[in-house]
């Protein structure tokens, strides 16, 4: 019995080394060939469009009511503390720390990472791929780069969106609904949120969590199996560990950026 167990240990551990190195392959496969893509930009804009525009609704409405969730439940810690008027920087900082970079993450992991994800698996599964290899026409660098680095330069700005949306919605529940002073509210948001501290380390989370999210996604599609079985359980694991990664992410990032 403890000879099967260490088998199947073994045969577990080997696996997951030899899934995380061919991850790593058609990662750097996908750097190695983003290249050409400066000869057809409109391949990435189109990307941008579909990833980014398609998935703005639910991330927006999202930031919105998120927004407002913080004003109510910042301000009733800060009422204890006869604090109310410093409700703009929590919501800020709430927002571009840390709810904006990772909720975007997550809500566009289950919007357009399983959309990516069932996309290439259709194709798989359509023998497209197969297809544009026998035409001599690289899948990495026709498919699977311009999705990339659509995905990657859609999510700073998504969080953006998120962030921008969220601090409006504290803003009217906190100055419109209860009713703190509305020049209170931006003055203390102002001279409490650092632009290189707080937005761009904000910032620079997104860009990682857009990296890994659309990576996975990709990644998750292209090794599919071309049945309709096989295209459902690699959309769920997309979204099962892109999850994960985002929230591993956000704790070795935030212990990095904030000490």
């Amino acid at each position: 019995m403890i000879v099967n167990l260490l088998a199947s240990l073994g045969g577990g551990l080997r696996e997951s080394i030899t899934g995380l190195g061919q991850a790593t392959r058609a990662f750097l496969s996908i750097l190695r060939v983003s290249g050409g893509m400066l000869r057809r930009p409109r391949l990435v804009t189109d990307q941008i469009h579909f990833i980014g525009n398609y998935s703005m609704s639910i991330i927006g409405v999202s930031g919105l009511f998120i927004g407002g969730v913080l004003g109510l439940q910042g301000y009733y810690t800060l009422s204890k503390y006869g604090s109310e008027q410093m409700l703009g920087v929590l919501v800020a900082l709430s927002l571009v720390r840390e709810l904006g970079p990772v909720v975007t993450a997550l809500l566009f992991a289950g919007r357009a990472g399983t959309s990516l994800t069932a996309e290439i698996g259709l194709m798989k599964a359509g023998e497209q791929l197969s297809a544009m290899e026998m035409m001599a026409v690289n899948p990495m660098q026709r498919v699977m780069a311009p999705r990339f680095w659509g995905g990657v330069i859609a999510m700073p700005l998504l969080a953006a969106v998120f962030s921008a949306l969220g601090v409006i919605g504290g803003y009217l529940v906190g100055v419109k609904l209860i009713g703190i002073d509305g020049g209170a509210f931006w003055s203390q948001m102002q001279g409490g949120v650092d632009f290189w501290e707080d937005i761009m380390n904000g910032v620079l989370k997104s860009v990682i969590f857009g990296i890994a999210v659309t990576f996975i996604a990709l990644y998750q599609g292209y090794q599919a199996k071309p049945t309709p079985e096989g295209v459902a359980r690699a959309t769920t694991r997309t979204v099962v560990i892109s999850s994960l990664t985002v929230l591993g992410l956000d704790f070795l990032l935030t212990a990095l950026m904030f000490k």
